[in-house]
């Protein structure tokens, strides 16, 4: 077994775990209940760690890599038809009006 992957979250890890086992990889969470240990240990050493076989590795670290980066859209800002704001491109709605993005494909 290898460590993959660790984080402060034991909801991420716990997702990401589900996600590789969707995949039929099989892993498992460990330290996942020693946070309460935080302070007498040192944090990083508390955090939760998704292990799985070193066979798997190479597609585990992939998929956990997809999961939590980017999909490679690039999110442009965008004027809203309605009101005029420039609203930052990861936002399909103008904060200030409630218009939705204009089709970019017209």
């Amino acid at each position: 077994m290898k460590n993959i992957y660790s984080c402060h979250d034991p909801l991420l890890a716990n997702h990401l775990k589900n996600l590789l086992e969707q995949e039929g990889i099989r892993c498992r969470i460990v330290h996942e209940h020693l946070a309460g240990g935080a302070g007498e240990l040192p944090p990083i050493e508390c955090w939760p760690e998704l292990w799985c076989d070193e066979s798997d590795e190479a597609t585990a670290r992939a998929l956990i890599e997809r999961a939590l980066g980017s999909d490679g859209e690039t999110h442009t800002r965008w004027t809203c038809p309605g009101c005029q704001e420039e609203i930052e491109g990861q936002f399909d709605l103008c904060w200030n009006c409630s218009t939705g993005r204009p089709d970019e494909r017209t």
